[in-house]
């Protein structure tokens, strides 16, 4: 085992590790990093989908945007974008699905559009873009998102997504599952060294913990060195 790894490294990896050889729904960053670490070890067969309309895309390295040209290269093939949604999204196609926010309530909502009341924000965010038929439609969601009690809140400035389909929240301290029954996000596991009054510090209303609180294992040297050598074909 290495001895040292970075945050980013932990999210990464345990996002990964939520990838298996089916169909995936790709955004940019993080999660594109994730998908693409699945397929160069345990998940060589799993399908990318990038909004942008490539289909088995297979990047030799980590897109800069949607419409990085090495993703239209490297796919089985490319479509429009409305069909990308109206048959591959809305056709209930896609497996698993990663997205990011600014805000999550307790139930998995998001808002990715303002921060404070929409007609006076106090900051205007990029919008909800593809999100809300992303999270209406895929089998599993999976939420990336920091600790923290400003993204972990009450109550959404704004719904820009529902949290339905919400499977899994990542953050920079552990696992978040919806309850079965109240689909209220749990504590469900801890990386190493993190602790559940850590985890409730950083979030905005009183969280449960499972009763089965699991350990995330953390990155072995395959998932470290794979990670690495992707992350070093980025430019600076």
């Amino acid at each position: 085992m290495q001895a040292g790894y970075a945050t980013d490294e932990m999210m990464t990896v345990t996002a990964a590790r939520l990838v298996a050889d089916g169909v995936c729904f790709v955004g940019i960053g993080l999660p594109s990093l994730a998908a693409n670490l699945a397929r160069h070890t345990h998940a060589p067969n799993c399908v990318l989908i990038y909004e942008s309309g490539t289909i088995g895309a297979k990047p030799n390295q980590p897109p800069l945007s949607i419409g990085d040209g090495e993703l239209a290269q490297t796919a089985d093939f490319v479509v429009s974008v409305p069909e990308m949604f109206a048959y591959w999204l809305q056709g209930g196609h896609i497996d698993v699905a990663f997205l990011g926010a600014a805000q999550i309530d307790r139930f998995g909502n998001l808002n990715s559009t303002v921060i404070g009341d929409y007609e006076r924000p106090s900051v205007r965010l990029p919008g909800a873009g593809g999100a809300p038929e992303i999270a209406r439609s895929c089998r599993n969601v999976v939420v990336i998102l920091r600790h923290s009690p400003r993204s972990f809140v009450t109550s959404l400035d704004f719904v820009s997504s529902p949290g339905d389909h919400v499977t899994t929240v990542i953050t920079d301290l552990g696992i978040l599952e919806p309850d079965v029954d109240t689909r209220e996000l749990m504590l469900s596991a801890l990386y190493p060294g993190r602790t559940v009054e850590e985890a409730r510090d950083a979030t905005g209303w009183p969280l449960r913990v499972a009763a089965d609180l699991q350990d995330v294992k953390p990155p072995s040297d395959e998932e470290l060195d794979a990670l690495r050598r992707l992350t070093a074909m980025v430019p600076a």
